[in-house]
């Protein structure tokens, strides 16, 4: 399909679609007409991911609140200091799945799961697991901004205290390189002992950040981290998890594919609790290898 190219970055444009011949048949999409028919089709995983070393392994996962089934069956490996976006229409799962890995769906009453989630090769919903240490080993950042009611220092090494940490030198060594890596420290470091709560949007997302890698995690999920921001603030959250990337590795949702095509390396498309196709960013982008992934990505549907 030929067709104008919108340029995110030097490697991946985005594609609009080609508009439809006049008189041509409806386009029939077999992939997501067999899942609405409740089945769940093999999804297409690309060569390029199953190349890369995983730090997390999503393997048959399936999860139920109560008796509505959310996933089925997902599995994917998720590449280690990459960044992968889940995407998809709102329902699908993505933030399902990714509340999953830390396992935040646990406090929600009647969730059952089945299959398995590993980091690092080790079984996130084993017996006997420390969720609170687990917790710590992945770093969380929300929709909308939720700093605590508190300094701005003390929401940032506030999970350096719940964890023991007393030593004032460790706290503010932590607390600077946390707001640098968090590219605040330059704004906010004359008013450390400042509520939070007068920060701006853009800064308050960066402070929930800079809480999140404070304790260095292994990785880092960011559930639409930019969904409450103005184009100004996203612009610099999406610098910050690149920059953020050298360091961590991410999982990111979005609901926004220009999004997706300017921050992450993979991306995986969900659809109905299932995943659809997952591959390279640039690979989903351009060059997909199912007709509902190219159509879900340059708009004709969903």
């Amino acid at each position: 399909m030929t067709a104008t190219m919108t340029q995110l970055r030097p490697d991946i444009a985005l594609r609009a679609p080609a508009p439809a011949a006049r008189g041509a048949s409806a386009v029939t999409y077999p992939i997501i007409d067999a899942i609405k028919r409740g089945e769940t089709p093999e999804p297409r995983v690309h060569a390029s991911v199953i190349d890369e070393t995983p730090i997390l392994h999503v393997r048959d996962f399936q999860l139920w609140y109560g008796p509505s089934k959310a996933l089925h069956g997902i599995s994917m490996p998720i590449a280690k200091d990459k960044v992968t976006a889940l995407i998809g229409p709102s329902g699908c799962g993505k933030s399902t799945l990714l509340r999953s890995v830390n396992r935040l769906n646990d406090l929600i009453e009647g969730v059952h799961i089945a299959g398995a989630i590993e980091l690092n090769g080790e079984s996130v919903y084993a017996k006997g697991v420390d969720v609170i240490g687990l917790r710590r080993r992945l770093g969380m950042v929300f929709q909308k901004p939720n700093p605590f009611p508190m300094s701005i220092f003390e929401n940032v090494v506030y999970s350096l205290r719940i964890s023991g940490e007393r030593n004032k030198s460790v706290l503010s060594a932590a607390c600077e390189k946390a707001l640098r890596q968090a590219a605040l420290w330059d704004e906010v470091k004359d008013r450390l002992k400042s509520s939070a709560m007068g920060l701006s949007g853009g800064q308050q997302q960066r402070l929930c950040i800079a809480r999140a890698i404070v304790s260095e995690p292994e990785v880092l999920l960011l559930d639409e981290p930019c969904s409450a921001l103005d184009p100004i603030a996203t612009l610099r959250i999406e610098e910050l998890i690149h920059e953020i990337s050298e360091r961590y590795t991410v999982l990111i949702v979005t609901h926004n594919m220009q999004q997706a095509a300017r921050v992450s390396d993979y991306t995986a498309f969900m659809y109905l609790g299932r995943l659809v196709e997952y591959g390279r960013t640039a690979d989903l982008f351009q060059i997909p290898q199912l007709r509902e992934t190219e159509d879900y990505v340059t708009g004709r549907f969903g």
